[in-house]
């Protein structure tokens, strides 16, 4: 806009749109390029040394129809729903509970949020430690129930594995639904007190109904970050016994690093990229989430 003497002044609400300028560029550089480069060397057969050589869709035919990529697509799959199934629950109460004035909860969540501060690999070495069936909590104990070898198990391993996953991430959950909790107007739970509600029926007629954008916030998350479980696997399991844990994105890197195939790795790693987004579009389209207003409106 010019002024009176030729100068130029900027509009108010122009600077605005560059705010996302940095965000851009950030999500380019870490996303968009890697994924192209990614998507481009699914084309080629390279082992990390040489040049890489154009091989077509060879790649693709291979990794697409080896069973092993299904296998560890279907243990992945369990490890979303079985992992969403146990947090989801658990970091709803927690939440709620720890988004209470009172002081110990203050304490409580403080003391239950240390797992976010500590490293995955260093909890996955804490747990194998702890299930060794030699020298573990069973065995030092004395507990026959628990001196087995959990990991070692082909039925059991992946759901040890699911469960020290649960065991770092719900409280990151809890503080999500802890927030969102502590935004539910108090009139809403007066109102039903006087109405003659007790805890039980605020819970399921006020709380969860509120907490239904959270609840999908979170759940995205939830699903998505399950198709990037690496280092815990592999440091609990290396994807044994057998594939029994071998989920994609262990065999992603198994196939790029140990096979020195990084054509094939490229290809499940453009796949991994799909299938995180179809269920993170699906989840925003089908909870109608996009066409929410605030969680507030009418309080």
């Amino acid at each position: 806009m010019k002024t009176r003497n030729g100068g130029v002044v900027m509009d108010a609400s122009a600077p605005s749109s560059w705010f996302v300028v940095p965000a851009l560029v950030l999500f380019l550089a870490f996303a968009i390029i890697p994924l192209v480069i990614a998507l481009g060397l699914s084309f080629t057969s390279w082992n990390g040394l040489t040049d890489p050589v154009f091989n077509g869709v060879s790649n693709w035919v291979r990794e697409l129809g080896d069973p092993l990529t299904y296998h560890a697509l279907w243990l992945t799959l369990q490890v979303i729903v079985v992992s969403w199934v146990i947090q989801t629950p658990m970091s709803i109460l927690v939440g709620v509970f720890v988004s209470g004035k009172q002081r110990y909860r203050a304490l409580l969540a403080a003391l239950y949020f240390l797992p976010l501060i500590l490293s995955s690999a260093a909890i996955a070495i804490a747990y194998k430690a702890l299930l060794d069936p030699n020298y573990g909590v069973g065995h030092a104990f004395d507990i026959p129930a628990l001196a087995r070898d959990w990991l070692g198990n082909p039925a059991t391993a992946l759901y040890v594995v699911i469960f020290v996953i649960a065991w770092q991430f719900i409280p990151f959950h809890s503080l999500l639904y802890q927030a969102g909790a502590r935004q539910i107007p108090a009139s809403l739970y007066e109102a039903s007190e006087i109405d003659g509600a007790g805890r039980v029926r605020q819970f399921f007629s006020i709380t969860l109904p509120q907490l239904k954008n959270t609840v999908i916030t979170s759940s995205t998350l939830m699903i998505v970050g399950s198709l990037t479980y690496f280092d815990i696997v592999y440091v609990l399991t290396q994807g044994g016994p057998g594939y029994a844990t071998r989920i994609l994105p262990l065999d992603m890197y198994l196939t790029g690093f140990s096979a020195s195939d990084l054509g094939g790795a490229s290809v499940l790693a453009v796949v991994l990229v799909v299938i995180g987004l179809v269920i993170a579009l699906a989840l925003t389209r089908f909870s109608g989430f996009n066409r929410m207003s605030s969680e507030q409106e009418g309080a």
